[in-house]
């Protein structure tokens, strides 16, 4: 038997080398899972060879790495990406903010999946909880979409002012008193977590969370129109999918409204915005920002 040595917190600790974990390890950098796996077994067999009966983790990582780069240099450089952001002590709070359609789920589970981070909520499901506990006859708006929450306003802004986003920035300004209650209970706890949805709205969610190192904010954006209208075509194709694709075409003006609307806001607040045409290069990009903000804090190894 193999075992892996290394130490957490100042404490040695010593477990048995697992192909599995190190598959597993790999695919968060990109490696395909066959690939994955037969490179664990090649590494495995190599130790074997030596008569290696006992590896310091780090020691280990020098060799995975050697290995990836004969593979490809850039999932080489990915797996670093991940060690280091492992290896530090704080929890990664990951918000992913965007109007409906521009694919804030399918990238917040990417990255999720490729950070090995095991907490993801969306804000419809932050939303929804609060449904429970505020009636309709009190907030109004929380009960209605983010883009047609107009409707339901009791007092709607007078002259031409743009009712959809009164409506919108009234129904976010409700939301994210759940979204704050998440990010600060994550926090406490010790808990890395993508939060994801329409309602991750810069300049609304509370500043001192969203200034702390560990809280990353990333705004999406599709700047052509009809690949945005073609998203929901798209994932009304799904077999999963629940939401009625006419909803969203007959609002697909206002949801661009609101579209617009939150890339000032992140304009206005200096966040990361990324458009979200490829959903590789969105998630490299956003790994990558990771990095430098997250990877180069102070107890970072």
């Amino acid at each position: 038997m193999i075992m892996v040595r290394g130490d957490v917190d100042g404490k040695e600790y010593a477990e048995p080398f697992s192909k599995g974990i190190l598959a597993r390890s790999l695919t968060t950098a990109d490696l395909g899972s066959n690939k994955a796996y037969r490179l664990a077994f090649h590494i495995e067999a190599q130790l074997i060879e030596n008569n290696v009966s006992s590896i310091d983790i780090e020691d280990l990582v020098d060799i995975v790495v050697k290995e990836l780069n004969k593979e490809d240099p850039q999932i080489a450089n990915k797996y670093i990406i991940w060690r280091k952001i492992r290896n530090v002590k704080d929890p990664l709070i990951i918000l992913i903010g965007g109007a409906s359609g521009v694919g804030t789920s399918s990238i917040a589970f990417e990255v999720a999946n490729r950070l090995a981070i095991k907490n993801m909520i969306s804000t419809d499901m932050i939303r929804e909880v609060m449904r429970k506990i505020v009636s309709k006859e009190l907030s109004p708006v929380l009960h209605e979409s983010s883009f047609t929450a107009y409707k339901v306003m009791r007092v709607l802004p007078p002259g031409p002012q743009d009712k959809i986003l009164a409506g919108f920035i009234n129904h976010v300004d409700t939301v994210s008193v759940g979204i704050d209650a998440v990010i600060e209970r994550a926090l406490k706890e010790g808990i890395s977590i993508v939060i994801e949805g329409a309602h991750i709205v810069p300049g609304f969610i509370k500043q001192e969370l969203v200034e702390k190192e560990n809280v990353v904010l990333f705004t999406l954006c599709l700047n052509d129109d009809d690949i945005h209208k073609g998203r929901f075509y798209a994932r009304s194709r799904e077999r999963w999918a629940k939401r009625p694709l006419e909803m969203y075409l007959k609002n697909f003006e206002s949801i661009r409204r609101t579209h617009n609307y939150i890339i000032q806001q992140a304009e206005k607040y200096d966040s990361a915005i990324i458009e979200n045409v490829d959903v590789i290069k969105t998630v490299d990009m956003m790994i990558s920002y990771i990095t430098e903000k997250y990877g180069g804090m102070k107890n970072a190894k």
